[in-house]
């Protein structure tokens, strides 16, 4: 277990991030936001799937739709407990915003002292509507299973406590091996095919 994400190590983890997001370098159109979210998420992958136990499977950018209503989901990891999605942030400076708010604000000063704001998706709004799209996809095909949404915030910078908010590598442990199995082997193979458009890590 790596047993570092955010908490005591968020300095080194911006750190991480930040050497990832200029290592990486920009795909074709991509803005500099859009490659360091990039580099956040494929950090943030590295460090879910050195938690997983045998058996569990990690996915990356599944895409869903339900009923109309599209998804895209940037890591998800399937289990014998259920199904768990993972909004990942690597938004940097202050963010200021309530939990129920549709949109947070992202405050960032320059070294010469300008200020600029720009406003930015509230996770946790994207995980409940995550969670619902998911857990109904899967229902429609024959899966009643527990799903569960949160979001991780690379810069440990949440203008809330929720308990949609993950702070540390400890908390993904926790909420991916707590509680009973619902799901075997075979069903959970199943559910890594009907959500094939993810990527495997694992």
């Amino acid at each position: 277990m790596i047993g570092i994400l955010i908490g005591a190590a968020v300095l080194l983890i911006a750190a991480l991030a930040a050497v990832a997001a200029r290592s990486s370098g920009r795909t074709s159109g991509e803005t500099e936001a859009q490659a360091y979210g990039r580099a956040g998420e494929v950090f943030a992958a590295g460090v879910i799937s050195s938690l997983l136990a045998p058996g569990e499977q990690l996915l990356t950018n599944v895409r869903l739709t339900h009923e109309g209503q599209r998804a895209e989901i940037d890591e998800l990891v399937v289990s014998r407990r259920g199904v768990f999605a993972f909004e990942i942030k690597n938004y940097n400076g202050t963010i200021v915003g309530d939990e129920d708010d549709f949109e947070w604000h992202k405050v960032n000063t320059t070294r010469s002292g300008q200020t600029y704001f720009r406003n930015v998706k509230n996770p946790i709004k994207q995980v409940k509507r995550q969670e619902y799209i998911l857990a109904h996809f899967l229902r429609d095909r024959g899966f009643d299973v527990w799903v569960e949404g949160y979001a991780i915030l690379l810069q440990n910078n949440s203008p809330v406590d929720s308990k949609y908010i993950l702070t540390s590598s400890a908390d993904i442990d926790r909420v991916l091996h707590q509680g009973s199995d619902q799901l075997n082997d075979k069903q959970v193979a199943k559910i890594c095919r009907i959500l094939g458009g993810g990527r495997k890590l694992n």
